[in-house]
């Protein structure tokens, strides 16, 4: 890893892995936005793989006390957001990523190197 990243946020990018997760990009929009620190987008090939990989999310966080304040999105799967204040994690079903392009939308975020954390 080129850069230290908070322990939180290690931890959140290792539940959104733990599950299979694809095409995962981690993004600084601090300099965009002020409601959040980082998202966190992710792909799944299914909606029902979507939500257990939002489910799964959830779980291993509160296994070290880290929990939500709101999720949405788990029982339809085809875009499950998981919001931690400083870190809004999105899990999309691959054609529900595609059609709101929020990879677009963040163009000009910071991309975070996460390929060092497993």
């Amino acid at each position: 890893m080129t850069q230290e990243l908070d322990p939180r946020l290690v931890s959140i990018i290792k539940a959104v892995k733990g599950r299979k997760a694809e095409n995962i990009k981690v993004l600084d929009v601090r300099e965009l936005t002020s409601y959040t620190d980082v998202f966190i987008l992710a792909s799944a090939r299914s909606t029902r793989q979507a939500a257990a990989i939002g489910e799964y999310i959830k779980v291993e966080l509160k296994k070290e006390e880290i929990s939500p304040i709101t999720v949405d999105g788990l029982s339809e799967g085809s875009w499950v957001l998981l919001d931690y204040g400083d870190v809004i994690v999105h899990v999309f079903y691959d054609e529900t990523r595609d059609y709101y392009d929020l990879d677009g939308l963040w163009a000009d975020a910071v991309v975070i190197d996460h390929e060092g954390i497993e």
